[in-house]
Parts: C-alpha cells; sequence; structure tokens
C-alpha cells in the first residue's frame, strides 16, 4: 500500500477540484476564473500540508498530475456543469468528498513523515480543510469552515481513525477507507440533518431609549 497516499491525493484533488470549479460556474466566472477556483481549492490543502512536514518541493507543484488532474475537473465542469449530478448542493457534496480523502491522506502522509499521532491527526484535519477555505476566500465568503455544519470536526473524525489505527497496527488501507467515509458520512450527515456546533450570538442588551420607554418615561 506504498501508493496509498498519492491515490488518495489524487482522488481528493480530482473531487475538491470539481467543488471549486462548480462554485466558479456558480458565480459566472469566466474559464480562467474557474480554473483558478479548481486549482486552488484542489491543491491548497495538500500544499501546506507538504510545506509543515517538509516534503519539499509540493507534491502538488513538483508532479504534473496534480495540476492536470484539477485542470480537466475544471475543464468538464465549466463545459458540462449539467453533466454534474445534483441532489443538495453539488459544490457541498464534492467538498465533504475533498474534505474525507484529504483528511485520511493527510493524516497518512503525516505519520510516514514521523510526526505524533496527536499532530497528525490535526494535519490530517487542516489538509481537508484547506482547499475549501481557499475557495470561499477567492470568491470574497466566510470560509465554510467558519459556519458549516460539523466540517472540520467531520475531518478531525476521519484523521483520527487513520491515527488510531497506525497505534493499533491495522491495516492502513482498510483505516483508510473507514476513516473517509465516517468523514464523508458525517459530513452528509451533517448537511442533511442541520447539525452544527453551537454558535456564537451577540450580546443584545436593550438600549437606553428602550428601557426608559419600558419604564413609561419620556424618551
Amino acid at each position: 500500500m506504498a501508493s496509498l497516499p498519492y491515490i488518495l491525493d489524487l482522488a481528493g484533488t480530482f473531487v475538491f477540484a470539481l467543488s471549486g470549479a462548480m462554485a466558479g460556474v456558480k458565480h459566472r466566472l469566466d474559464v480562467f476564473g474557474v480554473l483558478v477556483l479548481s486549482f486552488a481549492a484542489a491543491n491548497t490543502g495538500g500544499i501546506t500540508r507538504d510545506v509543515l512536514i517538509g516534503a519539499i518541493p509540493p507534491g502538488a507543484i513538483s508532479d504534473w498530475r496534480y495540476l492536470g488532474v484539477s485542470l480537466v475537473a475544471g475543464l468538464i465542469t465549466f463545459y458540462f456543469p449539467s453533466a454534474i449530478t445534483q441532489r443538495w448542493s453539488p459544490v457541498l457534496l464534492f467538498d465533504a468528498a475533498g474534505l474525507a480523502l484529504f483528511a485520511v491522506s493527510g493524516a497518512h502522509k503525516a505519520l510516514a513523515y514521523k510526526l505524533n499521532p496527536v499532530m497528525a491527526t490535526l494535519l490530517g484535519m487542516l489538509t481537508g480543510i484547506g482547499g475549501g477555505m481557499a475557495r470561499d476566500v477567492l470568491l470574497a465568503e466566510i470560509p465554510t469552515v467558519l459556519r458549516a455544519d460539523l466540517y472540520a470536526v467531520a475531518a478531525l473524525v476521519g484523521a483520527a481513525i487513520v491515527v488510531i489505527a497506525n497505534l493499533l497496527q491495522l491495516p492502513s488501507g482498510v483505516a483508510a477507507l473507514v476513516g473517509a467515509a465516517l468523514c464523508f458520512g458525517l459530513r452528509v450527515m451533517a448537511i442533511k440533518h442541520g447539525w452544527r456546533l453551537p454558535v456564537a450570538r451577540a450580546d443584545r442588551r436593550p438600549s437606553r431609549d428602550t428601557e426608559t420607554a419600558d419604564d413609561g418615561s419620556e424618551t
């Protein structure tokens, strides 16, 4: 299974590129803008991971396949947007798939570079959320990870499965599949049922004028 991280990386690159391209189509960008979004969404997480663990130059830059997969996904989405199956939101579904694949591949590669279990789990999460954050920032939107239903938490679960399996010396391939499935399933269920963490609320204190009016005094 030596090629497992590479296969997961390319698979994650493809589905995240689809999510970035679909977001570009939704915002009516031109073909160049769609391709930029597809590459940024597909590779930002992997580049960040590789830089942090010292895998220089990052695979997304040194290996032409990452660019090729990103551009192919972007072009398919730009010219055949109706071919992308829609149920809820195609951006969210492809984003969930990319999140799952990158979370497990990030954790797997971090372990290969001898990171401790806690940092490997966190790096897996960072790999998963990086592409979506880049996509949203380029579209001037609040990143999904800061407002979505169980986004980073789902990535943490997927990465943790890989790390725990490694500690227990269980097969890495099975662990990656289970971790990706749990991450994707948790994210999709959160989208469907609206599961989310507590949301910050503004402190709405009544104004002085309102308090005076309530007391029956003149304003």
